[in-house]
């Protein structure tokens, strides 16, 4: 008991570095690169950088800080407590983090060429989010919109982004350069790519499923000496309609080519198919291994087994 209310106190502290650092290198991205080199950006960030070309002496952290309080609040009302929990430490640290950035660079620019500062922005940017996606959270700000629609119109959540931003990329096109705007596209495609990649990390499993006519040694192999999970599905062969178990597998892509070579040292003509899981939940994996008493091997078990079902 003692040992897993460690675990989840553990996990709970990753989490909160999690969001704080992802909160912070996505206000680094726009603070250093974006806003110095005037460079068009969606979310509360754009709507800064647009509300600033009117009040120049507004910082651009404290207009985002107010309209983050006035979405967090339109999230409360419309999306419920819970929402509201998990994403007011986003609403506060990323206006934090702007104001300290911005007091850092002052009127300098960390880097004068353009490109450079898209890239960089985009590759800040895209971490920070990711690591804040990847445990659940949010930055808060214009993420809220779309989801409030979603609940009331069942408008896809991605497409309600993709909405904003353009909305707000718009309303920047009247007062920054064209160039500055493709810069902006091109930096935009860079965060996301990013952000799918790493709100991902450690996530990503390779299932494995074998067809085999000795799919009890390979089941024995795979439990016994691989230490992997196993799942029997019962199959027919399409061809020849002769009935075996197919095995199903979910291990980490390192330990693919090792698997597949065991196996075919147990039957090289075993059909094998591999296919990349984004994401797995359940024992092993998100909830503590449990090894079960050895009472009989593999074999016998599932020889037991098939002959109760006879």
């Amino acid at each position: 008991m003692e040992n897993r209310s460690r675990k989840k106190f553990l996990s709970v502290v990753k989490d909160l570095l999690c969001i704080v650092l992802g909160n912070a290198a996505t206000a680094a991205g726009a603070a250093l690169f974006v806003v110095p080199n005037g460079l068009v950006v969606g979310g509360t960030t754009g709507i800064g950088v647009f509300v600033r070309h009117f009040f120049p002496d507004v910082s651009i952290s404290m207009i985002v800080l107010i309209l983050n309080i006035v979405l967090f609040t339109l999230g409360f009302l419309f999306l419920g407590k819970n929402f509201a929990l998990k994403t007011l430490l986003g609403t506060l640290l990323y206006p934090g983090f702007m104001f300290v950035f911005e007091r850092i660079i002052g009127e300098g620019k960390v880097v004068e060429d353009p490109m450079l500062a898209t890239l960089c922005g985009g590759v800040l940017v895209g971490v920070g989010i990711g690591s804040v996606f990847r445990v659940g959270s949010s930055t808060g700000g214009m993420d809220i919109p779309p989801l409030i629609l979603q609940k009331f119109f069942h408008l896809p959540a991605s497409i309600g982004v993709w909405i904003f931003d353009f909305i707000v990329i718009l309303m920047q096109c009247f007062v920054c350069k064209f160039e500055m705007v493709l810069y902006g596209v091109i930096m935009a495609a860079v965060y996301s790519i990013i952000i799918e990649k790493v709100s991902l990390i450690g996530q990503k499993k390779m299932q494995v499923k074998i067809v085999s006519e000795k799919y009890r040694e390979i089941h024995a192999l795979l439990i016994g000496k691989l230490d992997h999970g196993v799942t029997l599905l019962h199959g027919k062969t399409g061809w020849l309609c002769i009935e075996s178990d197919v095995i199903l597998s979910v291990v980490p892509a390192r330990d693919v080519n090792h698997l597949t070579e065991e196996v075919q040292k147990i039957d090289p003509n075993a059909f094998i198919t591999i296919s990349t899981v984004s994401e797995v939940k359940g024992r092993g994996f998100t909830s503590e291994r449990v090894h079960l008493p050895k009472k009989e091997s593999s074999d016998e078990t599932i020889s037991s087994n098939t002959k109760s079902e006879q």
